[in-house]
């Protein structure tokens, strides 16, 4: 403008005003900037991809064959309900984040119901058969009832121990048939791999929502009333802060059997104390704010001051420690399951790091290689999204137009 009066000339008519980007749309493009985070998204979104569609990639269940004259899909037929709503969550995630003109609290409503009625719909129309049979499969082929077999691209399910041949599929290395070799067992390592996936993804996900949604209620009402009721709440977080995670896991699991459930309540039930620390901290400082004053003046409800008007400008603590928060989650479900005490019918890193100590002084090399590495670079990964965020977060730091 200032050019254009020097110039004598005017700017153009249909010259449109240039949008301001909020602080968290600048903060995304400024964490974008950085290698680190670059990487540690990539292989997140690596681990969470793989381990939604890991029973399309890795499973004994042919896709389609032609099974005595009848083309029929065994894949599809011993689907799970989980399986079908980690794949429309999936989906859904990546549809919402393209819907930049619609807020954040839009999306996360939709999300919320779409969640409810696919659980709904999925448990009320896919019944997967309650006992299955890996062998039927290849007796199939030898007896010659099959024919036009399409398989997966890794044709093993993680729980599949190849019973028809376990003297020749028993802990053996890596090698062009079992890319990362097999367990005592029998099973496919590189399948294990996939589904634990999964595992990992859910107890960091669903145990760090857990421990958010209480972190930000509790520490929201300490910080907007203070007095008696931040005292008590102050004096609750320090009671909580003081119960060893670990070991209430171990004994909790001992007295009521091993339940992946039960580790993810118990996790996000202990872990909410730093959120809520983080929260109460910035609503002490917000509560006296003008537009916090003006919201009360125009009589909105407690809940929309709250969580529409003074959450979103805290939340910058608060994201950072939920990146850190899911990397803990992992490592305490991964250290769990290393001791024995992890879940039992779903494959995970660190029971495949507790097989890796074979019978007496065996030792298999890449029973501990692969899933220590995956634990590494996964815990890793939320580590350095983490300290990526917490630099793009920074006012001091962050780049301004």
């Amino acid at each position: 403008m200032t050019d254009a009066i020097a110039t004598g000339s005017s700017p153009p008519a249909d010259a449109a005003p240039r949008r301001s980007r909020s602080l968290y749309a600048q903060a995304i493009r400024e964490l974008l900037t950085y290698w680190s985070a670059r990487l540690g998204l990539a292989w997140i979104f690596l681990v969470v991809t793989a381990g939604v569609f890991s029973p399309f990639i890795a499973s004994s269940h042919p896709i389609v064959w032609n099974y005595k004259g009848h083309w029929e899909s065994p894949m599809l037929h011993n689907i799970t309900q989980v399986d079908v709503v980690l794949v429309v969550l999936y989906f859904a995630v990546i549809v919402l984040a393209l819907l930049r003109h619609v807020s954040l609290l839009v999306r996360l409503a939709i999300y919320v119901g779409i969640l409810f009625m696919v659980i709904q719909l999925a448990y009320l129309l896919v019944r997967p058969p309650m006992n299955i049979d890996y062998s039927r499969y290849w007796q199939a082929e030898h007896a010659g009832d099959a024919q036009s077999v399409v398989r997966t691209i890794i044709p093993y399910s993680p729980s599949d121990r190849m019973l028809y041949a376990t003297e020749f599929t028993q802990n053996l290395r890596p090698s062009r048939q079992f890319l990362l070799g097999t367990t005592e067992n029998g099973e496919d390592v590189l399948s294990r791999m996939l589904h634990a996936c999964r595992i990992a993804s859910a107890i960091g996900f669903i145990s760090t929502g857990i421990s958010l949604v209480i972190g930000v209620i509790v520490g929201a009402f300490m910080g907007y009333f203070a007095g008696w009721l931040d005292l008590i709440g102050m004096r609750l977080i320090e009671m909580f802060e003081a119960i060893p995670t670990l070991i209430l896991l171990i004994t909790l699991v001992a007295i009521y059997g091993r339940s992946l459930y039960m580790i993810m309540i118990i996790i996000g039930l202990t872990g909410w104390t730093g959120k809520a620390r983080f929260v109460r901290a910035e609503f002490l400082r917000l509560r006296n704010q003008d537009f916090v004053y003006a919201a009360q003046a125009l009589g909105l409800p407690l809940w929309s001051v709250l969580f529409r008007h003074m959450l979103p400008n805290g939340l910058t603590p608060l994201l950072i420690s939920v990146s850190f928060g899911v990397a803990s989650a992992i490592l305490s479900e991964s250290t769990l399951s290393f001791l024995g005490l992890g879940p039992v019918d779903s494959p995970s890193w660190g029971q495949m790091l507790d097989q890796a100590r074979g019978v007496g002084t065996s030792f298999h090399w890449w029973m501990a290689v692969f899933p220590g590495v995956a634990i590494f670079m996964t815990v890793f990964a939320y580590n350095m999204v983490g300290e990526a965020l917490r630099d793009a977060l920074d006012p001091k730091l962050l780049k301004r137009e």
